[in-house]
């Protein structure tokens, strides 16, 4: 029995150091993420930066009342940046299956959080909207969670055993939802986080397999409610304005004319980085929901297709990501969160060409704005534990069954080896 245990412990003892070799070799296998999404995103956010501070560098008189000094948008958004890669790197640690059990309660919270806006004390009033939260050292854009948990809960919902494309039962619970959250979302108001959410939920809906019928019925139903919110005299006046922002370029047209001429001071090339004229208080929001133009301005026609490009294939790269998976959930978890970036991203882009009435939506990953750039990068932290797919889990099944049948079979000689030496003496 002495032999045994002694043979035991040298074996427990000398068996990780003769397989160091085995585990440096099959260490790849734990890197199986997407390595073109993670490049993607990180290109996208080093040149989010550099456009804060591009858009922010020179010192306005707006910007002196209020005492901001040269680097207080960029400092401000590099600390953003490092607490979104502490949430990315979070996300990607926790298996999607965590996050299918805690999808109603993560909706739930995201309610509240959005209830909490319009608590005194709580909730910040900017810009004739109360869309956020007061959060040492900054704001919280509540309606930025939303989007992530809807959809978290969509793909949960969209493939349970008991749901069916073909019932209306199974249609309308969703949409439910949806209109509950958008309903508080625009008394805030906020119109354009309503529209992303209505855009992404029939989105998963539809990718789905629902009938089509049920969602030109509900169009329908939708009609007289934007008509409705249309009839809000600031809205009516953007739409009055997007249709000929010329009419009153330097009233309700102001922003969008300003736009224009940042695209068309860019031309093929652009004026060079830090060079915009725009940004110099004639265009409003230039560091946040027009940034788009200025990179248009600075960069050119180049630059803008190149940042066009990036986003059609950080959807590509999701699509992929989600085709790889064989289970539902996480199929829908990876397709919603590639559509709810790509989605703003094509929404931010439309209101600054003038293709779609102007919307405070920030530009994903090159915007200043916090709420946004933080729970962007938590998606693409779930997305890059998504891409690692079966393979990384079957990779580490059978590195454990491998040392542990090759620990069985050492044991097993040892005690062999132990019973003979006990025979000879």
């Amino acid at each position: 029995m002495m032999d045994e245990a002694m043979v035991k412990k040298q074996l427990v003892a000398n068996f990780p150091k003769r397989n160091m070799l085995f585990v440096a070799r099959d260490s790849a296998l734990y890197s199986t993420y997407d390595k073109w999404l993670l490049f993607i995103t990180f290109i996208l956010i080093v040149f989010g930066a550099l456009m804060i501070y591009s858009s922010t560098s020179v010192i306005t008189p707006v910007f002196a009342k209020k005492g901001i000094t040269e680097f207080y948008h960029f400092k401000r958004h590099i600390f953003t940046i490092l607490i979104g890669l502490g949430f990315m790197f979070l996300t990607y640690r926790v298996r999607p299956s965590y996050f299918k059990k805690i999808s109603t309660p993560l909706l739930v919270f995201s309610f509240l959080l959005l209830i909490l806006v319009f608590m005194p004390g709580i909730g910040v009033f900017a810009g004739g909207a109360k869309r956020w939260i007061r959060l040492w050292p900054s704001t919280f854009q509540p309606s930025e969670l939303v989007k992530l948990s809807v959809v978290i809960f969509l793909a949960k919902y969209v493939s349970e055993p008991n749901y069916r494309n073909d019932s209306f039962i199974s249609f309308i619970k969703p949409v439910f939802v949806m209109a509950v959250f958008q309903a508080i979302i625009l008394i805030q108001p906020d119109f354009g986080a309503a529209m992303s959410l209505a855009l992404l939920t029939f989105a998963i809906i539809f990718l789905s397999g629902m009938r089509l019928k049920y969602l030109f019925s509900v169009s329908v139903l939708i009609l007289p409610i934007l008509y409705e919110l249309i009839k809000e005299p600031y809205r009516f006046r953007r739409i009055i304005c997007f249709l000929d922002p010329w009419k009153d370029p330097q009233g309700c047209g102001f922003q969008l004319v300003q736009s224009f001429i940042a695209f068309g001071s860019g031309g093929l090339t652009g004026v060079g980085i830090g060079s915009s004229m725009q940004k110099l208080s004639y265009l409003p929001e230039s560091h946040t929901d027009f940034i788009f133009s200025i990179i248009g301005e600075e960069f050119g026609f180049i630059g803008v297709s190149v940042i066009l490009a990036l986003f059609l294939l950080l959807l590509i790269r999701g699509i992929y990501i989600a085709n790889k998976t064989k289970d539902r959930f996480v199929y829908f978890l990876a397709v919603g969160l590639s559509l709810m970036i790509s989605l703003q991203a094509l929404i931010n882009f439309a209101v600054a060409t003038g293709m779609v009435p102007t919307k405070g939506l920030p530009l994903p990953f090159i915007s200043y704005g916090g709420s946004s750039l933080l729970v962007n990068m938590a998606a693409i932290g779930i997305l890059l534990n998504i891409s690692q797919g079966e393979n990384q889990k079957t990779a580490i099944d059978k590195h454990e069954m491998y040392l542990r049948s090759r620990a069985r079979r050492k044991i097993a000689i040892g005690k062999q080896k132990s019973k003979e030496m006990h025979v000879l003496r």
